[in-house]
């Protein structure tokens, strides 16, 4: 990858020690490999600095450290700065720097990893029809790694036989994506939305989309700003964006890329119309808001350059992303919609959205919204009633707020202060007349009812 020497000189750094090529970029101790650089993390629980040494034992090329360490440590092979996560983020950025190809970033309160897929897919679908292909030609943000230490380390993954890129950028706090943009540096940047979300960092849905439009910071003379027409911070956008091309998307408002849905099942048909030709698209996943990311996707690779057919080739063959309104197998012959990664009052209606098109009985499980500032129980209060305007038969509920959920659906709606209850009673109800959509937010690990609740392998036809 690089020496140690030259990767000091990149980000302005000292180093001392032998000059180490090294291979690649981790802060996790534990899965050290031989030839990384292992860059010395201090967090609120633990500091890496107290790994180094026994990491170079292991075979670590060096290490990222600070001043203080180094100091200490004279004979290491060390590249020394004054704060490791930002050193992190300055070689990253000059790693980034090395590479010319299309890297689409991507930010929104909802939408954003499963944009992210679908962008992924789509760019996939070019590599093959351009013949470089296989999956290995996109790089793509894993997990959650979207944070200024993820992010980074996801950049440190370009390689040269990489066709294109799309990275995912979260935040909780003004500044970070203006932070993580200006590392990433991307061609194309894309707000999907500002929702409901992070407010209590952030106060205000107009404080959200201002974070969220700091994305366009990172573009040059030459980049793309994409961001959703319909989104009522369009125009806020628009002129976060500046002299920057730009290129919409949407489904009610008039759009470069206009999005039409017709749902039927756990997916549908969307007609997308696009400056360069229009295409049909049959979708596997669910729900209006996935036919809105769908329309996201397409705006913001056909922005880096693919064709319509390598976008209808992308989305028609998306499945989805785990724990996000993913269909599997329930006891009894139910069906169990997982949408466990997280939530806020928005994604909850979209959940809700989802299964009221869903013939049957329906149960929606909730678990508490974190992040939502001080109207926590009016939120919370706010999802019951639309559950229950929404045909929902049960709403069942764990966690401090949800109870107020429970209370506003009434009759049908019921709150549990145990997980082990909550099952039970909804074991006791599941058959093959019944779908099941589970959500709440991350901390509520909700993905535990799932897993109760799922049929066994051989019971659900899985090999």
């Amino acid at each position: 990858m690089m020496t140690l020497q030259a990767a000091a000189k990149a980000i302005h750094a000292q180093w001392q020690g032998a000059d180490n090529v090294f291979n690649a970029v981790t802060t996790d101790s534990r899965s050290i490999a031989a030839g990384d650089l292992f860059v010395a993390i201090k967090g609120a629980h633990f500091d890496g600095h107290a790994f180094v040494t026994d990491v170079i034992r292991q075979g670590a090329a060096g290490a990222m450290v600070s001043e203080s360490f180094a100091i200490k440590n004279p004979d290491l092979p060390l590249i020394v700065v004054a704060d490791t996560r930002l050193g992190l983020g300055a070689l990253a950025a000059a790693w980034r720097a090395q590479f010319s190809l299309p890297l689409i970033g991507v930010t929104g309160s909802n939408g954003k990893t499963t944009v992210k897929e679908m962008c992924a897919a789509i760019l996939r679908a070019q590599a093959a029809l351009d013949g470089h292909g296989n999956e290995a030609a996109v790089l793509a943000t894993e997990g959650n790694f979207n944070n200024d230490i993820g992010l980074p380390l996801t950049l440190l993954k370009l390689r040269s036989t990489h066709s294109a890129a799309v990275i995912e950028m979260g935040m909780n706090h003004v500044g970070e994506i203006d932070y993580l943009t200006r590392l990433t540096r991307p061609t194309v940047a894309m707000v999907t939305n500002a929702h409901r979300a992070h407010l209590a960092g952030l106060g205000s849905i107009q404080n959200v989309a201002l974070a969220k439009g700091e994305i366009f910071a990172g573009l040059d003379e030459k980049g793309i700003a994409v961001f959703n027409a319909d989104d009522a911070h369009a125009e806020l956008w628009q002129n976060l964006a500046g002299k920057t091309l730009r290129l919409t998307f949407g489904m009610k408002q008039v759009a470069d890329v206009q999005g039409e849905f017709m749902a039927h099942g756990l997916g549908g048909m969307m007609h997308l119309h696009t400056p360069w030709g229009s295409v049909d698209i049959q979708l596997q996943v669910p729900g209006a808001h996935n036919a809105m990311n769908a329309c996201a996707a397409a705006a913001a690779t056909l922005a880096t350059g693919v064709s319509l057919n390598a976008v209808e080739d992308g989305l028609s063959g998306f499945r989805g992303v785990k724990g996000r309104l993913q269909l599997c197998a329930g006891l009894n012959g139910a069906r169990v919609i997982d949408d466990t990664y997280n939530a806020n009052p928005d994604s909850m209606r979209a959940a809700i959205d989802v299964l009221a098109g869903i013939p049957g009985r329906r149960i929606f499980v909730m678990g508490d919204m974190g992040e939502v500032g001080e109207a926590v129980a009016q939120f919370h209060d706010e999802v019951g009633g639309y559950a229950k305007s929404h045909g929902i038969d049960r709403l069942l509920c764990i966690g401090e707020f949800s109870a107020a959920a429970a209370h506003n659906f009434d009759s049908g709606g019921e709150h549990f202060s145990n997980l082990e209850a909550l099952i039970k009673t909804l074991r006791a109800e599941l058959n093959e007349q019944t779908t099941v959509l589970v959500k709440g937010s991350r901390f509520m690990r909700m993905e535990r009812v799932v897993d109760a609740i799922s049929a066994p392998v051989n019971q659900a036809g899985d090999k």
